[in-house]
C-alpha cells in the first residue's frame, strides 16, 4: 500500500515525475493533436478520464484478476473507457470528434495509462489509485497544452480560436507541421530538467 499523501502524489505526477517531461511517455500525442488548444484540451481530458477510471477499476478488481492475464484485462478496461470517451464526443461534440479522427482510439496505446495501472493501481487502494490516475493525466495535459499554446499562437496567431496576434502577423507555417511539436517539447523538457537540477543543487 502507498504511504504517500494525495498532495505528494499530485506533486510527483504533475512535476517531479511528470509522465512526459521526466518519464518521456505518451509523446506521440504531441505530434497528433497539439496544433490547436481546443483539440488538445479535449484529447487530454479524455486521457485524464481514462487514466483515472482505469486505475480505479484495476484497483477494485486487483484481487480478482489472475496475474498471468492482468495486462490483457487492463488493456480491455482501457479500451472500454476509451470507447465511452469516443461515444460521448460523437454525441455531444461531433465536430471535435471528426477533427480528432482516429486519435481518440489511439488513447488505448498511451503507455501512461497502462503504466499507472500496473505500477500503482495494482498494489494500492481504489481512491488513492483514482487520484494517482487523475493527477498523472493532469501532468500529461499541462505539458501538451503548453505545446499546443505555442504552436497555435505562432502558427495561427490565435488561442482557442481567438485572434491574439496583431493584424499583419506573419504566421510561422512550420509550427503547423508535426516536427515542430518535438522541438517545442524538447525545449520544455530541457527547461524543466534545468529548473529541477537547480532546485536540487540549492537543497
Amino acid at each position: 500500500m502507498s504511504e504517500k499523501s494525495p498532495a505528494l502524489i499530485a506533486k510527483e505526477n504533475i512535476w517531479v515525475n511528470n509522465p512526459v517531461m521526466v518519464q518521456i511517455l505518451g509523446i506521440c500525442s504531441a505530434l497528433a493533436v497539439t496544433n490547436t488548444l481546443s483539440n488538445t484540451l479535449i484529447m487530454t481530458l479524455g486521457v485524464v478520464f481514462v487514466t483515472g477510471f482505469t486505475n480505479l477499476t484495476v484497483s477494485l478488481m486487483k484481487n480478482l484478476i489472475p496475474r498471468r492475464v492482468r495486462m490483457i484485462i487492463q488493456t480491455l478496461l482501457i479500451a472500454f473507457y476509451v470507447i465511452i470517451v469516443d461515444i460521448l464526443l460523437r454525441a455531444f461534440l461531433p465536430e471535435v470528434s471528426r477533427s480528432l479522427g482516429p486519435y481518440v482510439g489511439l488513447i488505448i496505446t498511451n503507455c501512461i495509462i497502462m503504466g499507472r495501472a500496473e505500477a500503482f493501481a495494482q498494489s494500492n487502494g481504489a481512491l488513492i489509485s483514482f487520484w494517482d490516475g487523475i493527477t498523472s493525466g493532469v501532468g500529461y495535459m499541462l505539458v501538451l497544452m503548453t505545446v499546443a499554446a505555442v504552436r497555435e499562437l505562432m502558427g495561427f496567431g490565435t488561442l482557442m480560436g481567438i485572434t491574439i496576434m496583431p493584424q499583419g502577423y506573419m504566421a510561422w507555417t512550420i509550427m503547423l507541421t508535426p516536427p515542430s511539436a518535438f522541438f517545442i517539447l524538447g525545449i520544455i523538457i530541457w527547461m524543466a530538467k534545468s529548473f529541477m537540477m537547480k532546485g536540487e543543487k540549492a537543497k
